[in-house]
This record gives structure tokens, C-alpha cells and sequence, in this order.
């Protein structure tokens, strides 16, 4: 071969090998990372996170990714421990991330939340923490003052107006005690009969719920998820009380009513979302409602909270990401979430200027009630409360 093009030869080689990092670079998948309690306390909600996890990388990746890179969720177990999401957050942070997903409850949260004064954003997977506005942190959902108030109002119009309580000495608990005295304060003609509190660790809460009973409530409201919901589950039953009984969304799970399925009570009530009635929607928001349903039909799933709960948090940043793109910054996602307004999820139309950190209000929450025959939830009452019938 002539030296010219054995020269050429040679240059042209090194020019692709230059140029190979580019192309490679090119489609390198962008990391979004999460923290999600895939061990612990909480971990039977990981298997319905996980699902929606692939369900909208796959959505996301098959129209465009992010600006044509495909987007890749990186899933950090928490082990439903605040101190483990503090370890891990730091961690992420250091990368130099823009957004971070997750955790779960409100104790999690919480314990991120001062950690991200100047961002990166995070956006929680539960209702329950306060994040200060205009702040880098958001929450799930409409908070507990407006979910329990509108389970309130669901009582209430059915005429149950002596409740009790029992509520577990957590952030979770904290909260909702603060929550069911501000509703309970919209109805001069309600009461709260009797507030009994337990340890998460406990192991029964028979003296609680005997006191309860003493009480004569018509329904008892049930504070707390997970573990705790059974152990209060299981001396409800055990001391033989048969009124409804309300819980948390936090507990509207499969996982959990198959787990608990030979002591759930007869009326067993959760807040739930729109999801749970899409007839009782259209448009946009009922797009949707179809699209979570569709997209995690494929997948073989039956949505339930665990779906609900990372959801529109997912599909909102998305759709900040998809409109900066891979170098989309933590003011710019912070900014571009605070003004959104009109954005239709499954569990109502986010509007952030008139809910700043959360989007949603009381006419986010439906109620729901389990029917163990069929095995599924359905909707008892309109949105924001008012019972169907």
C-alpha cells in the first residue's frame, strides 16, 4: 500500500476512534435515581413501586426518552429507615444531581427535607410532610389535613358523628392526630369520643381498643401503615368490635389486604383517588387515568396505592426533564414544577400556584371501601367526600 493512503488509513481510524466516546455518549442512558424501601417495614409497597418504575421508563423511553436519551431509574433501598435515606441522599447528592425520587412515608421524608435547602429537588411519595414553599422539596398527593377531611365529611354526611381513634406515636401518627383534630373542628356536631396512641413496635393494643369499645363510637379511624395497621387489626377483631373502621391510604395495598385478609373488619374504609372512579372523570384526566391503567396492564399489574404513590411525582418530573432536557438544572425543575398548573394525573388536576409543593386539594381524595369478595376497592363517595348514596 502507498504511504499517502497507508497515512490516510491510519487518520481516518483514529478520526472514528475519536469520535466513538461522542456517538456512545449520545445515548447514554440518563440516571434518575429513587429511593424506595425495598427491605423493611414498608417494603410491601416496593413490588408496585418497582412496576411503575418500569412501566414509565418504558412509556417515557419509546416516545423520545429525555430529549432522546432514554431515561433509567437507579433504585436506592432505603431500607424504610430515615437514617438509611439520609446515608444514601448524601451520597446522590454528591453526584450532583438535579432531582431525586422518593422515599415513602413522612419520617423519611422529613429527615430529607433539610438537606436540600438549595437542592437538588426531591419529590416524597407520601402526603404527610410539610415542605417549606418555594423550597426544593415537594410531597405527594393533597396532605392529611385535606384527605382527613374529607373522610370527615364522608362520616359526617352519613351520620357518624361520634368517632374514636387510634393513631401510632410516629411522624405518621403526629400527623394525623394534628389532621383528625382540624377536621373533626369543621363539624361543631362531631367528636372524637376517644384518642388511644400506640408504639410502632408494639405487638398488640388490646387495652387501646378495649377503651375504645367503652367509649361506643361509630367508627373507629385507624392512624398508621404497615405493620402497626395489622397489629391494631388484629385486636379489633380479637376484642370482638364490628363498626367501620377508616385507615390510611398508606394501607390501600393488595399486599396488605391479602396479609391481613382473615382479620379485616366488615366496613373497611380508605381515602383513596380518582383512579379508584374514572367514570367519574373525563378529558384529560381521564386520559390519564387510562394511560397509568393501560401502561401497567402490560406489565401483568393490578394498580393499587403502591402504584399511586410514585406515579404523578414521576410522570410530573418527567415532564420537566423532557422540557430542559439532560442538562435540566434543580432551579429549573423547582421553577418549572412550582408554575405548573392544569396538569391532569390520576389523581386530579395539579395545580401548584394554588397548592404550592403539592399541587392537589381536598377534591383529590375519594373514598373507598374494600370488598373482599371481588377483592378490589370501590368508590363510595364523590370527589372530596360526599358519600354516593
Amino acid at each position: 500500500m502507498p504511504p499517502f493512503f497507508k497515512r490516510l488509513l491510519i487518520a481516518g481510524a483514529g478520526l472514528a476512534f475519536a469520535c466513538a466516546p461522542l456517538a456512545v455518549r449520545a445515548v447514554e442512558p440518563y440516571d434518575v435515581y429513587v429511593l424506595l424501601p425495598l427491605s423493611g417495614y414498608l417494603s410491601f409497597y416496593s413490588k408496585s413501586q418497582l412496576q411503575v418504575f418500569t412501566a414509565i421508563e418504558n412509556t417515557v423511553n419509546k416516545t423520545g426518552g429525555i430529549q432522546g436519551r432514554p431515561v433509567h431509574f437507579v433504585i436506592e433501598d432505603d431500607q424504610s429507615d430515615p437514617k438509611v435515606d439520609v446515608e444514601l441522599a448524601n451520597q446522590i447528592i454528591a453526584k450532583g444531581v438535579p432531582v431525586v425520587l422518593g422515599p415513602t412515608n413522612t419520617s423519611q421524608c422529613n429527615a430529607l427535607i433539610p438537606l436540600v435547602k438549595n437542592g437538588p429537588v426531591i419529590y416524597c411519595f407520601t402526603p404527610g410532610p410539610h415542605p417549606p414553599p418555594g423550597g426544593f422539596a415537594f410531597g405527594f398527593g393533597s396532605t392529611s389535613k385535606y384527605v382527613i377531611s374529607a373522610s370527615i365529611r364522608y362520616f359526617h354526611d352519613l351520620g357518624l358523628k361520634k368517632l374514636a381513634a387510634i393513631v401510632t406515636t410516629d411522624a405518621t401518627g403526629q400527623e394525623g392526630d394534628q389532621a383528625i383534630a382540624a377536621a373533626i373542628a369543621e363539624h361543631p356536631d362531631m367528636q372524637i369520643v376517644d384518642e388511644e396512641h400506640f408504639n410502632p413496635d408494639d405487638i398488640t393494643v388490646a387495652a387501646q381498643i378495649a377503651r375504645i369499645q367503652a367509649s361506643n363510637p361509630q367508627a373507629l379511624i385507624v392512624y398508621t401503615t404497615g405493620k402497626p395497621f395489622g397489629t391494631a387489626l388484629r385486636s379489633i377483631k380479637d376484642a370482638g368490635l364490628t363498626i367501620p373502621v377508616f385507615s390510611t391510604n398508606g394501607n390501600l395495598t393488595y399486599a396488605q389486604m391479602q396479609q391481613y385478609a382473615q382479620i379485616l373488619p366488615k366496613d373497611l374504609i380508605f381515602p383513596g383517588g380518582p383512579f379508584h372512579a374514572p367514570a367519574q372523570y373525563h378529558g384529560a384526566q381521564r386520559a390519564a387515568i387510562d394511560t397509568f391503567f393501560r401502561e401497567l396492564a402490560n406489565l401483568g399489574a393490578k394498580p393499587d396505592w403502591g402504584h399511586n404513590n410514585c406515579w404523578d411525582p414521576t410522570m410530573i418530573v418527567m415532564s420537566a426533564l423532557r422540557k430542559f432536557g439532560p442538562n435540566a438544572t434543580a432551579v429549573q425543575i423547582r421553577t418549572y414544577i412550582a408554575g405548573l398548573t392544569g396538569f391532569p394525573g390520576i389523581n386530579g388536576e395539579y395545580d401548584f400556584k394554588a397548592e404550592p409543593q403539592r399541587g392537589l386539594q381536598r377534591d383529590a381524595t375519594v373514598m373507598v371501601k374494600w370488598d373482599p369478595i371481588k377483592n378490589d376497592w370501590y368508590a363510595v363517595s364523590r370527589a372530596g367526600g360526599a358519600p354516593l348514596n
